[in-house]
């Protein structure tokens, strides 16, 4: 996350975050934060449509899980110190989701294998069975595929195609 937008969810001004950041750097090595290069920072201004007259003299900060959670050692806050425990619970959570996902994926190519061992063993395995099967299997794959966002829509007055 931008530094900004932490400074946000931390209720403190960003200066003030990149200040404590600054003047304790040995707790944030390449790993936990590092400076935006031009190149990303151009990026990401013509993305969130930021004026290029004002705003930030410098490369904003990004910081990783790992300094997100250095964050609340050096912003002492009530506030600061809340919001970082529910940034740990939701990392927690989401390899919860991750590894659980991998694990019902390959639980499911096993069955699928054994599946067509016994299909291979048994002639009498009937070959509508071994279609409904892959159906079966086929739609909880579809299942756990990830969601795609929908698509944008244009705003305003667009003309039909013909």
């Amino acid at each position: 996350m931008i530094d900004s937008d932490l400074a946000g969810l931390y209720g403190v001004e960003t200066r003030v975050l990149v200040q404590a950041v600054k003047r304790n750097l040995d707790r944030f090595p390449i790993d936990f934060m590092f400076q935006l290069t031009p190149e990303e920072v151009a990026n990401l201004r013509s993305q969130s449509v930021i004026s290029s007259w004002g705003g930030r003299r410098y490369p904003p900060f990004a910081f990783t899980e790992q300094g997100m959670a250095m964050l609340s050692s050096v912003l002492n806050s009530p506030q600061a110190i809340a919001v970082n425990i529910e940034v740990v619970r939701i990392f927690v959570r989401l390899r919860g989701v991750l590894s659980s996902s991998k694990e019902l994926s390959a639980k499911l190519e096993a069955l699928e294998r054994r599946t067509e061992v016994l299909a291979l063993q048994h002639d009498s395995f009937a070959q509508n069975t071994r279609a409904q099967l892959k159906q079966v299997f086929d739609a909880i794959r579809s299942l756990m595929a990830p969601v795609e966002p929908p698509k944008k829509r244009s705003i305003g007055f667009v003309e039909p195609k013909d």
